[in-house]
């Protein structure tokens, strides 16, 4: 499993682990347990958000774990609701609070948009906003490292002239939705892609064609789904309170042909199931 070793650098020069583990809908209650689990096995990277509920218990789970505080990769996001200086600069604060912790390895923007509003009106404004309050807290030492999340090109483009440039994008990335173009905007950028709910939401499980792919690596399909993730050069970030399911994942130390690289990056699957009522998840 040396994937849990291995790093990338942020334009900042910042370490990031390439695999981690989200912690989204797992409950405040079993938070710690996840993160305590995933860090045993060898997992040095805890994705988190003021939006899961649960960065009490993550936080708590980071504390206990066992492993030096300088070990671990903690990030969280700031609400998307949020899109004003003063309301960001105290849910910085907030959520070091809920952690319990001194500083945070990286926050982001948690959408462009309101959830309510996802893909809808314009908040330039207000993510300026909330951007210089990350600015701040970064140059105050309370962020090792600031970005954003489900932003598209435009987005970014709203960012430029701003003191610091956002060091990563977190997105939706996975075999059946492979989003080139914005993939290659941002490397040209020096901007890190996140790639969330590599195994789509689960949903790819079932797909004959993904499951004929890693049948040929002796893999499984979520296996295959992380590593495909992984060689498009951005950090992977499954979600999962199993440790069986945490030590399967970070078992992709196979490398995946051009060929079948081509074939995953060009599948068109994006069929949530009833994650499709999430904004994120339907179509727009």
């Amino acid at each position: 499993m040396s994937i849990l070793t291995e790093t990338y650098t942020l334009s900042n020069g910042v370490e990031i682990p390439k695999l981690g583990l989200g912690t989204w809908f797992i409950d405040d209650d079993k938070a710690a347990q996840a993160v305590r689990d995933a860090v045993e096995i060898g997992y040095r990277n805890i994705d988190t958000a003021q939006a899961y509920g649960n960065e009490r218990g993550v936080g708590e789970g980071v504390r206990t774990s066992g492993v030096p505080r300088d070990r671990l990769f903690v990030s969280t996001k700031l609400a998307a609701e949020i899109k004003d200086f003063d309301d960001a600069v105290a849910a910085i604060d907030g959520s070091l609070e809920t952690l319990g912790l001194d500083y945070v390895d990286l926050m982001l923007i948690h959408s462009p948009q309101p959830w309510n509003d996802f893909r809808g009106g314009d908040y330039a404004d207000g993510n300026r906003a909330a951007w210089r309050a990350l600015e701040k807290a970064y140059t105050e030492g309370k962020l090792r490292a600031v970005g954003v999340s489900n932003f598209l090109p435009a987005d970014l483009a709203n960012l430029d002239g701003a003191t610091v440039t956002p060091h990563v994008n977190q997105i939706l990335v996975h075999a059946g939705n492979t989003p080139d173009d914005l993939l290659d905007h941002c490397r040209t950028k020096e901007i890190l892609v996140e790639a969330y709910s590599p195994i789509a939401h689960g949903e790819i499980l079932d797909n004959e064609a993904v499951a004929a792919i890693a049948d040929r690596y002796g893999v499984s399909v979520p296996q295959l789904c992380i590593r495909y993730t992984l060689q498009l050069g951005t950090v992977s970030l499954p979600k999962t309170a199993n440790p069986e399911h945490m030590r399967a994942n970070a078992r992709v130390d196979f490398v995946i042909s051009d060929d079948d690289m081509d074939a995953l990056r060009t599948l068109r699957e994006r069929d949530y199931g009833d994650s499709s009522a999430f904004p994120v998840y339907s179509g727009r």
